[in-house]
């Protein structure tokens, strides 16, 4: 049944007003926003309109309220731009699978187009990062979702470096609620290494099947979901 429509409210203008403002760099992260009573007089609304505006960009994990101290900006451009999109697609109930079955699609892709491209420089960062994977350990899950978003960004499609950044944001926030066993851990360094070897390699179709063998390889152990031999494309 179709509803009628709600206005829009206006803590709702302040968060799009933030948002773009992180988005293009004018607000960078570890700038402080201005005082409650400021921010009121600037956008003409009561307090009250202010704190909601305030909590929804703390909830979308683009500001942070620190008490007696202020809200400061805890996001990059980047995350202001892909953060949101995560949180509804979250909110939507997306299966994860389906959220792995789409990055199966595009990352190989992307892993093709970094064998083409790649310069020396991007692929000793990707050694770096995979260096303090190996060497942190637990404490070095996050390096996984920069591997990837790395990847991404040596692609030079902003379409899907976006996409991409939106998906890993879905299974970060699963992993913030299962944290990686140690099996997960190895099997994912593991399947980097060989999406590296592959990349250094220069070898666009190795890149491919690599990417897709390690994605299939981490779904199967997050979801003990047995299956036989690498999907056809």
């Amino acid at each position: 049944m179709l509803k009628a429509v709600k206005k829009r409210r206006a803590y709702e203008d302040i968060v799009e007003q933030v948002r773009k403002l992180i988005q293009k760099g004018k607000l960078k992260q570890g700038d402080q926003l201005p005082t409650e009573k400021e921010l009121s007089e600037t956008f003409k609304v009561s307090r009250l309109t202010v704190r909601e505006a305030i909590l929804s960009l703390e909830t979308m994990k683009l500001v942070d309220r620190r008490q007696g101290n202020g809200t400061y900006v805890i996001a990059t451009s980047e995350e202001a731009l892909v953060k949101p999109l995560a949180a509804g697609l979250v909110e939507e109930k997306d299966n994860l699978l389906d959220v792995f079955a789409v990055r199966e699609i595009i990352e190989p892709e992307i892993a093709q187009l970094v064998a083409n491209n790649a310069t020396a420089e991007q692929i000793a960062e990707l050694e770096r990062i995979l260096e303090v994977q190996e060497r942190e350990g637990e404490k070095g899950t996050g390096m996984d979702s920069d591997f990837h978003r790395t990847l991404a960004r040596m692609s030079k499609n902003k379409v899907l470096e976006r996409l991409l950044f939106a998906l890993i944001g879905v299974t970060e926030t699963s992993r913030e609620q299962h944290p990686q066993p140690e099996e997960r851990r190895r099997k994912s360094l593991q399947g980097h290494q060989q999406i590296l070897a592959a990349l250094t390699s220069r070898s666009p179709d190795a890149a491919r099947r690599a990417m897709r063998r390690h994605l299939q390889a981490v779904e199967n152990t997050l979801f003990k979901k047995e299956r036989g031999g690498e999907r056809q494309q």
